[in-house]
């Protein structure tokens, strides 16, 4: 399964960055809304959601599964960087922990994944939500398994 690590929505890629990067949207990304933000230094990745009323649970607030697949998408893309850099591969996560500090009703929230360390096979890196002011909603740890490039047939 593809990492979609350049979103199809914008207008194109920027010039610098490798093929593999410019791949459309997954299904997932399509249905939530997520946008991916790679113009960061080094490996760290984030993802930006702008909510509205899809992304809120019945008290109005931004539901818990969404923030924890917001930490996962910004860490994982984080964590495929972090193996390859130039041309970042693909991922899987062995876990995820999320703490909730606070909930968010609206606006725009984003999710930023920072490496803590990585061996052969695993990375390791940690993440916040955080909304438009700065004020954090969740952080989370993940645990990433390097993928194969192999593709099956």
């Amino acid at each position: 399964m593809p990492i979609t690590i350049w979103s199809g929505s914008l207008p194109s890629a920027p010039p610098d960055l490798p093929a593999s990067w410019t791949r459309e949207k997954s299904g997932c990304q399509s249905m939530v809304g997520y946008e991916l933000d790679h113009d960061r230094t080094g490996v760290s990745r984030a993802c930006h959601l702008d909510l509205g009323p899809q992304h809120l649970n019945y008290h109005g607030i931004l539901h818990g599964g969404l923030v924890s697949m917001l930490l996962d998408v910004a860490c994982g893309q984080t964590a495929s960087a972090m193996f390859r850099p130039e041309d970042p591969i693909p991922v899987v996560t062995v876990s995820l922990n999320v703490q909730f500090v606070a909930a968010a009703r609206g606006g725009r929230v984003t999710a930023v994944g920072t490496p803590s360390g990585n061996g052969r096979t695993l990375a390791y890196v940690n993440g916040e939500l955080r909304d438009e002011d700065g004020r954090l909603l969740a952080t989370g740890a993940g645990v990433f398994k390097r993928g194969s490039l192999r593709k099956k047939p």
